[in-house]
């Protein structure tokens, strides 16, 4: 009888498993369970709202008028796409019915100011939902130094032929609507035309009104210094002569009417006006019909000026995610570490994730919570913000969010490569915290300022910009103002190379070293 054969020994209790889950877990659980980490986080996020609260806590607005009357209501209005315009000009008008055109032989645009015309002071023809400010329209236009173009609803800008206006070089412009559709024209001798755009108007009534108008914008001087930018400069006005008016379609043929949108009720001011001598009309006037842009002249604010304390919760940012890392080579934990997941780059990946989602989480909080705060309190004060859409609120709090998680997960790679808190910590502080405060502090020249924030990791900043630049609007484009060199999904992916570069490098490096 053979004996038995020995059965190997099978215990009950199911293997561990080296998994990433399991390495998420873990690093979780040593970063809520380190209190400091934890309390370093909670203080980012009261800072980034602190700091916010204090400029319009410390800031007002005052206006009067003659005699010391109020000036009355300070708002932008708000143009179709719902974003802040400016809609002032002068606009000689007659009301058309349905389908119809316009026709106007523009000979001269001059300026009535020194140094002369603004280059982008406008003439030309327009049909316009109302007189209201803000309502939709379509123009054709002859302008100062930008030649013919067909604009609508403030952002929208067609360009046209070059070249500017005089008695010896006439432009013929004409306007044309069937249904919501508007189509611009131009001819340098008013029989052979060339069509500059068509563009689709929905919603607008039956009923418009169509004429001629002038605009002229502020006259604005950027000086550059390494004290950083100024701008000074005051408004303007221009006279525009038109000849050959002709009207197709149900227009009342009546007398026209002048008003300056706007400017005071009653007619043209005293700034503005027209003439109408032998079926000649001369149009003067002041102002313009565009988007409006933030910046040291405008009296509104944009929402992510609530934002502006993410720069010193970053700092504590990437101090504690400096320390994630820095603490375990300190106290030789790190071996440890290793020892129970011997794959370093996942256990780097897992922290990495841990900490930009705890982090993101973080700016979420603060940006959702500050940005509403610090408006109710500038509009308290007298200050207004710019309207913006749903979707770039969203970008704006999501982004700065995010430019917290990217520049944490920068700050644990730069870590794991020193192996030192206070050397990863000023390097990163110098690399993305510095740059930003240079740039929009006014200190250096808009060349320098914007070579920083487009070359360093403070790039990362332009996420949260929420005013776009229009080219068709002169205005200080600088980092002071609030306008980035690149787009903000562009300036955030140059920090996203950055986090990305530093973390091939910490991780070639862990693997390569010993712990």
């Amino acid at each position: 009888m053979s004996a038995a054969t020995p059965q190997p020994y099978r215990s009950e209790l199911r293997p561990g498993r080296d998994g990433f889950a399991q390495l998420l877990h873990a690093e979780w659980t040593k970063f809520r369970t380190v209190r400091g980490w934890v309390f370093g986080l909670v203080a980012a996020a009261v800072v980034t709202v602190a700091v916010g609260l204090l400029g319009p806590a410390g800031s007002s607005f005052e206006c009067s008028g003659p005699n010391g009357q109020p000036c009355g209501d300070h708002t932008p209005p708000v143009g179709p796409g719902g974003e802040a315009v400016s809609d002032r000009f002068s606009f000689v008008h007659q009301p058309l019915s349905g389908d119809g055109s316009i026709t106007a032989e523009v000979t001269s645009l001059t300026g009535d100011d020194a140094p002369g015309v603004e280059p982008w002071a406008k003439a030309g023809i327009i049909l316009k939902e109302s007189t209201k400010q803000g309502s939709a329209y379509a123009a054709m236009m002859v302008t100062g130094e930008h030649g013919v173009r067909l604009q609508h609803n403030f952002t929208g800008d067609t360009a046209g032929p070059p070249g500017a206006v005089s008695p010896g070089s006439p432009r013929w412009l004409r306007l044309t609507r069937s249904g919501d559709t508007f189509t611009g024209s131009e001819s340098t001798d008013g029989t052979k035309w060339n069509v500059v755009g068509t563009v689709t108007l929905p919603g607008l009534p039956s009923t418009v009104e169509g004429g001629l108008f002038t605009a002229s914008p502020e006259h604005v001087v950027t000086t550059q210094s390494f004290g950083g930018a100024g701008s000074e400069g005051g408004s303007t006005s221009a006279t525009a002569t038109f000849d050959n008016v002709g009207l197709q379609g149900s227009w009342p043929r009546s007398a026209w009417t002048g008003d300056e949108v706007g400017g005071q009720p009653g007619g043209l001011g005293q700034a503005a006006g027209f003439q109408q001598p032998g079926g000649r009309f001369t149009v003067s006037g002041s102002g313009d019909i565009v988007p409006a842009v933030a910046g040291r002249g405008s009296t509104s604010k944009t929402i992510e000026n609530g934002l502006v304390g993410v720069f010193a919760g970053l700092i504590a940012v990437i101090v504690v995610a400096a320390l994630f890392i820095t603490a375990e080579y300190r106290r030789g934990l790190i071996r440890t570490t290793l020892a129970a997941s011997p794959r370093r780059g996942r256990v780097l990946a897992a922290k990495a994730v841990v900490l930009g989602a705890v982090t993101f989480v973080t700016g979420l909080i603060a940006a959702a919570v500050s940005i509403p705060l610090v408006g109710a309190l500038e509009r308290a004060k007298g200050l207004n913000v710019f309207p913006v859409s749903a979707l770039t609120e969203l970008r704006v709090v999501a982004g700065a969010a995010a430019l917290l998680a990217v520049s944490a997960i920068l700050a644990m790679a730069v870590g794991t490569m020193v192996r030192r808190s206070h050397g990863a910590v000023t390097l990163v502080i110098v690399a993305v915290v510095l740059p930003y405060v240079l740039a929009v502090a006014s200190v250096l020249p808009t060349a320098a300022s914007q070579w920083l924030l487009r070359f360093t990791p403070a790039a990362g900043f332009a996420i949260m910009q929420s005013m776009p630049e229009y080219s068709q609007v002169l205005a200080d484009y600088t980092p002071a103002d609030g306008y980035f060199p690149l787009t903000p999904w562009a300036g955030f992916a140059v920090l996203c190379g950055y986090a990305v570069l530093a973390l091939g490098v910490a991780t070639f490096l862990l693997r390569r070293r010993d712990a």
